[in-house]
């Protein structure tokens, strides 16, 4: 017999295979408050990207965090929060949390990125004819 959950929506009843793709199932989210306290103070520090070391310029933090603006602002997870049991944390919102696993990253460079672990995006310099 499934269970049912409330949901948000008071007139939405789920059951718990359903949850799933709910917000709150994801273990960046499930601390909202803790989530955005890390990315004001990210954007306070004006923390360069993580993984281009700033190759691709500046963080633009005013952004909306989109493929639309692919030098906004995301918080990557240095060690994928997928792989928690990896790293030796005690569950993935425990990967989630620790400032130490946190970094400012481009919208973009994290897209590259993805759950790769020990991943430095390299950008490629034009070179001048003297350089051949």
């Amino acid at each position: 017999m499934a269970r049912l959950i409330l949901t948000p929506h008071p007139l939405r009843l789920v059951t718990e295979g359903q949850q799933k793709g709910h917000p709150m199932s994801n273990p960046r989210y499930s601390n909202g408050a803790l989530r955005r306290k890390h990315r004001a103070r990210f954007k306070a520090m004006d923390a360069p990207c993580g993984i281009c070391k700033g190759r691709l310029g500046p963080i633009h933090y005013d952004e909306p965090s989109d493929s639309a603006h692919p030098l906004s602002f995301v918080i990557d997870e240095i060690r994928p929060v997928s792989k928690w049991k990896q790293f030796g944390y005690a569950s993935p919102k425990d990967a989630a949390k620790d400032w130490n696993n946190l970094q400012a990253a481009h919208f973009c460079c994290n897209q590259a990125k993805g759950a790769k672990v020990g991943y430095t995006r390299m950008v490629a310099t034009p070179r001048t004819s003297g350089e051949w």
